[in-house]
């Protein structure tokens, strides 16, 4: 997805349907493919980078990193890093986060990435724990500037749930794997539709959809192209 960062600015750009029994494909594979689509073939000119850690593999960390762009994504919990060669791996939540390091951040390294990065622990207000990282040179990046950057990254869930809930596309009920992908084809294709008009008319893409259905019932109700007859 691209997003300019605005909070409604953003549009679908290439999906990929995870099917590994039929393609043999992982979804860091997908990912890789997509994101050198992205570079070559589309040639998108955005250099920020964000996902998750469902694709938080070294290959493809590198593959980012060699293409020059700045990434910002978050790992899990268990994944091991190191401060320095002395202090060998260890654990994220082993880290001693003093009050420089919440604060800035700290540089470590990961398993089989040749290159460091900054690794910041983001706090929710709930207590729940994001643990970010970027390759960003900034050297006057801040916790709070890497968690807005990585907040970004919601609009990916706002897209899912549009999708799911103004188009249906969980709704498909054919049994066959082409009727199905083109039901998602086609889900995407009217997300965009009302993705476009909802933006041109200053409105949510809920309140598009509502309208839609609002301005044809009191067409109907205006001028009904099927009569409701008084029974005999």
């Amino acid at each position: 997805m691209h997003s300019a960062g605005d909070k409604q600015d953003f549009y679908p750009i290439d999906y990929r349907i995870y099917a590994p029994d039929q393609d043999g494909k992982t979804k860091n594979e997908h990912f890789s493919e997509m994101i050198i689509n992205v570079v070559f073939a589309k040639k998108i000119k955005a250099k920020r980078i964000l996902f998750d850690s469902w694709y938080a593999s070294a290959e493809n960390l590198k593959l980012v990193h060699r293409l020059g762009l700045t990434f910002f994504m978050t790992l899990k919990s268990n994944r091991m890093v190191s401060l320095s060669k002395e202090g060998g791996w260890i654990h994220l939540d082993e880290i001693d986060w003093t009050t420089e390091r919440l604060q800035n951040g700290v540089k470590i390294k990961l398993k089989e990435v040749p290159f460091k990065v900054q690794l910041f622990k983001v706090v929710a207000t709930d207590g729940d724990i994001d643990w970010v990282i970027t390759n960003c040179p900034d050297e006057t990046l801040t916790t709070q500037s890497a968690q807005e950057a990585n907040d970004v990254r919601w609009q990916i869930e706002e897209l899912h749930r549009g999708l799911k809930q103004l188009t249906g596309t969980e709704k498909c009920q054919c049994r066959k794997g082409r009727s199905q992908r083109n039901h998602i084809a086609c889900c995407y294709h009217a997300w965009l539709s009302l993705k476009v008009r909802a933006k041109a008319l200053g409105k949510t893409l809920y309140q598009t959809k509502n309208n839609l259905f609002s301005d044809y019932l009191r067409a109907e109700l205006a001028s009904p192209r099927i009569h409701a007859f008084s029974p005999a």
